[in-house]
């Protein structure tokens, strides 16, 4: 079971801490923003989350890829509660990788793998492209 908190520090500023220990600041402030807000966390979260993924799937499969990173950009629903309701994610990997290998794993990663996709994906469509370098 994961846990976590948060804590409000001042304004819409708050300290969260996971049970792991490890903390961070949100800020849910409209402006003069000092830290990220909760959904742009979220969208972080779908980064980390499907990163680790490829990473993970491309190292299995001995893919000498030097760098990878994973963009997003949501659009939200005008009214409350704002849920995402399309996310793009940009992945751009370095390295000699074969391009059906990191289609293998981006596919892999959104239908199997990610936790947080597979959350977001009952209120947003989900789109991805693959730049290689």
């Amino acid at each position: 079971m994961m846990k976590a908190s948060a804590v409000w520090v001042d304004h819409a500023r708050f300290v969260g801490i996971a049970a792991s220990g490890h903390a961070v600041v949100t800020d849910g402030a409209s402006t003069d923003k000092t830290a990220n807000s909760p959904m742009e966390l979220v969208l972080i979260g779908l980064c980390g989350c499907t990163a680790t993924d490829v990473a993970n799937i491309l190292q299995k499969k001995r893919e000498p890829f030097t760098s990878l990173e994973v963009r997003a950009e949501g659009e939200q629903a005008a009214e409350p509660p704002k849920v995402y309701t399309s996310i793009r994610l940009v992945y751009k990997v370095r390295g000699n990788v074969a391009k059906k290998s990191m289609e293998d794993a981006v596919n892999l990663s959104k239908d199997k793998y990610c936790s947080v996709s597979a959350m977001l994906e009952k209120t947003a469509k989900i789109t991805f492209e693959i730049e290689y370098e």
